[in-house]
């Protein structure tokens, strides 16, 4: 099946939906004119159709292996790879000192998201590698950036993130590797790692690790953890990768999904690294990273999304069951429905994601502490919806196959299997929502309220035009307001036990804002049809999630361990 980039709807989100002029009129952001965005996003979707898309299929029937101590990468990957670091995609909002483009976020995001539907296990190469420039931009000393940035821009070397262990998942603060000082301003690294996306491959020059650690010092939990940079081959005094450092791939992961993608167990055995950051200062140096792929997971869920529907799309244009107006299956009302339904939500959960992108680029351009605040508390909304809509859409897609979604050879069931994990890494969907009423409301509410201000002064002004589209869109967003302030006034473990429930309302209502946006820019356009399912039909969805949210936690944890048992 082929793939098309949805060029259009991101024309459509960055002209008219998300606000990106705001940030294209910053002096940091000049550059992203309207002509230049476009060329770019052609350009990027022009490589994606036409030489990652056709790897897809390769990278799940044959997946990396582990060969004599070296990975061995799926057919077809190391020419994908090359087009994109040749490309200058991996770089696209990196630092122009170091080679990078120093464009917006917000068109990383979309290369990005038409990178994923291409072919997501190999994105999540260039992904890692992304969010490790971040990291290094922010907190590497000048020697460090100087060496390694300008390798890791061009695609020469690889990055990764080092944080879990066998004990040690989400309770990061559990790691036991250890790191000693070599007296030479090195250190010598110990430990073991696991579910290391790309932790090898067999086409860059150099794959340099973030490794999570505890200098001899550090006090247990988080507060006593260092990160640091340690490369497979220490660089030499010419910055060319020269002796293998003390670290290995034990294996290679058998997984669900993705099978393309590299999944390692690591084991460093006294390797050499360099501290990033300060000593114990390593979790705020590492979340730059986190937070960069969290918002790059969000959009690996509407990606593999924007897949799936077009080829659930593709099956009902052309299946002939049963009798329909069309010929086809897509004549039906219920196949309708699920075709609906997917578009629908892949638009709001990209315009999230998308909008986040906005917030985190208008934080970096201004250093405003509103739009810093409205880009945290939108991280783990866009990271959550965005994978439960990925999850969903191919579900649905399977469906949409019926039987023949079921065999391997359609290739809808390949969706289903990558995209699963989504909800999973960089932080279970509910330790983001935990996250979202825990710490992102510590400020009382005020950024969610701002964006609930936002929300209902734009469906205020869509009253005159839209009223039936406007008016839901506005009591929403009154009970989503009503909503936050009783969990506002709630201790915390109460919050707790309705994170999901309440993360999933507002994620349905900036659905439905966004949507209300497209439809009074297209009034006469599909966009407003679309609209008007989103906001009749699954717009409603709040009010039990938020019912369900405004319950509090006494009666969940009333049902005790022996209530659940067999």
């Amino acid at each position: 099946m082929t793939y098309r980039a949805p060029l259009d709807d991101f024309r459509l989100l960055l002209n008219h939906v998300i606000g990106f002029d705001a940030v294209a009129g910053t002096d940091r952001f000049a550059d992203a004119t309207t002509d230049t965005v476009e060329a770019i996003l052609s350009e990027a979707a022009k490589m994606c159709e036409e030489v990652l898309a056709p790897l897809n299929t390769n990278g799940d029937l044959d997946p990396a292996v582990l060969e004599n101590g070296k990975v061995r990468t799926s057919k077809g990957f190391a020419d994908g790879y090359q087009a994109i670091a040749e490309g200058g995609w991996v770089a696209v909002s990196a630092d122009p000192e170091y080679g990078g483009m120093g464009l917006p976020m917000t068109v990383t995001s979309a290369v990005n998201d038409m990178m994923v539907s291409s072919c997501m296990s190999l994105h999540l190469n260039p992904l890692m590698t992304q969010g490790q420039i971040e990291a290094l931009e922010h907190h590497a000393s000048d020697e460090i950036k100087d060496l390694y940035l300008p390798k890791l821009v061009t695609g020469e070397w690889a990055g990764t993130m080092n944080l879990t262990e066998p004990q040690a998942g989400s309770d990061v603060g559990a790691l036991s590797s250890k790191a000693e000082p070599n007296g030479d301003g090195t250190y010598s690294v110990t430990g073991q790692k696991i579910f290391i996306s790309w932790g090898d491959n067999d086409f860059t020059e150099n794959v340099c690790h973030l490794v999570l650690a505890r200098l001899p010092d550090g006090v247990a939990g988080t507060k006593g953890i260092s990160l640091f940079l340690v490369p497979r081959n220490i660089p030499d005094e010419n910055g060319n990768p020269g002796t293998a450092n003390s670290l290995k791939v034990v294996s290679v992961e058998h997984k669900m999904g993705i099978h393309g993608s590299p999944t390692c167990v690591m084991s460093f055995e006294g390797a050499r690294g360099w501290l990033i950051g300060g000593e114990h200062d390593g979790m705020r140096a590492m979340f730059t990273m986190m937070n960069n792929a969290r918002l790059g997971v969000g959009v690996q869920g509407v990606g593999i999304a924007e897949r799936a529907y077009q080829q659930a799309l593709a099956y009902a244009n052309e299946r002939k069951q049963g009798r329909s107006p069309e010929g086809t299956i897509i004549g039906h009302a219920d196949v309708r429905r699920m075709l609906a339904t997917m578009k629908s939500d892949i638009f709001a959960a990209r315009a999230i994601a998308l909008s986040l992108a906005v917030a985190i680029d208008m934080s970096n351009a201004t250093g405003d502490a509103e739009w810093k605040a409205r880009a945290a508390f939108l991280t783990p909304i866009a990271k959550a919806f965005g994978t439960d809509t990925g999850i969903a859409v191919a579900n649905m897609g399977l469906q949409v196959h019926g039987g023949m979604g079921f065999i391997e050879e359609t290739g809808a069931a390949q969706y289903v299997r990558d995209v699963r994990v989504t909800s999973i890494y960089e932080g279970t969907n509910g330790i983001q929502a935990m996250d979202l009423v825990g710490r992102k409301l510590m400020d009382g509410g005020e950024a969610a309220y701002r964006l609930l201000d936002e929300i209902e002064a734009f469906a205020e002004g869509a009253r005159a035009t839209m009223p039936d589209l406007a008016e839901p869109v506005w009591q929403a967003s009154e009970n989503l307001r009503e909503t936050t302030e009783a969990l506002v006034a709630r201790d915390m473990a109460d919050r707790f036990a309705v994170a999901v429930p309440f993360l999933q309302g507002f994620a349905r209502v900036l659905g439905g804002y966004f949507h209300l946006c497209a439809a009074m820019a297209k009034p006469d356009g599909a966009e407003a049809k679309l609209a008007r399912f989103y906001i009749t039909r699954l717009l409603p969805e709040h009010v039990g999630l938020l019912a369900h949210a405004r319950e509090g936690g006494d009666d969940l944890m009333a049902i005790s361990p022996d209530d659940l048992a067999v």
